[in-house]
């Protein structure tokens, strides 16, 4: 199941500093890890993602390509995440099998994550909850989508978009499984890994809270 500290990868070009920042995080016990690097070629993707794939192995945690399946089934990762504009979520499916892990950027839109549940897709995501640094221009999706799709959505969901430690528990307190988080754990304080693994422990404590 998706739920705690979903931790979504910075644009980072340098491999060694992106590996020593995702091992901080997992260090710190983020519970699910997203490779995602808009601004990497596909060889530095798949460089990328193939040295994270064995540290989040280490640690047992779920490791998710974004927005490539094939990427996905290459290396063998536990799931891939996709948005709208990725490909048919039913389609993808069938090609991930029932063992992978599909999950859905539903922005603000809730008969996106209707859709997405329908088609097969393991969480729905709503984002941005909050104002976001690292998609500045992204719909607002307010916190009562979560309280909404309660109702009628019976896989996990995930808030994206702007999430701190001074916010994070508003997000899970309105129905979010999972909280999934860019700058505010890679770059809490520079470019310190401990700084991140002290940071990935103060999300997950505010997070125990409601386990």
């Amino acid at each position: 199941m998706i739920k705690g500290l979903y931790a979504v990868t910075p644009d980072e070009q340098n491999t060694d500093v992106l590996l020593a920042k995702v091992e901080a995080a997992l260090r710190g016990g983020i519970n699910v890890l997203q490779y995602r690097n808009k601004h990497a070629d596909h060889k530095l993707q798949t460089q990328q993602a193939r040295a994270i794939l064995p540290l989040c192995r280490q640690y047992q945690v779920p490791f998710i390509i974004n927005d490539s399946i094939k990427l996905c089934l290459t290396l063998d990762a536990d799931g891939v995440h996709l948005g709208a504009d990725d490909g048919n979520l039913a389609e993808a499916r069938v090609r991930l099998g029932a063992g992978k892990i599909l999950g859905a950027s539903c922005y603000n839109r809730m008969d996106l994550a209707l859709a997405a549940a329908e088609a097969g897709a393991d969480y729905a995501a709503f984002g941005a909850c909050f104002a976001s640094g690292t998609k500045p221009n992204a719909l607002a999706a307010p916190l009562s989508l979560f309280t909404q799709a309660r109702q009628s959505i019976d896989i996990p969901l995930v808030a994206i978009g702007g999430i701190n430690l001074g916010n994070a528990a508003q997000a899970i307190e309105a129905g979010a499984n999972a909280i999934a988080v860019v700058g505010a754990l890679f770059n809490p304080a520079g470019e310190a890994g401990q700084s991140v693994e002290a940071t990935a422990r103060q999300f997950s404590q505010i997070l125990s809270t409601y386990q």
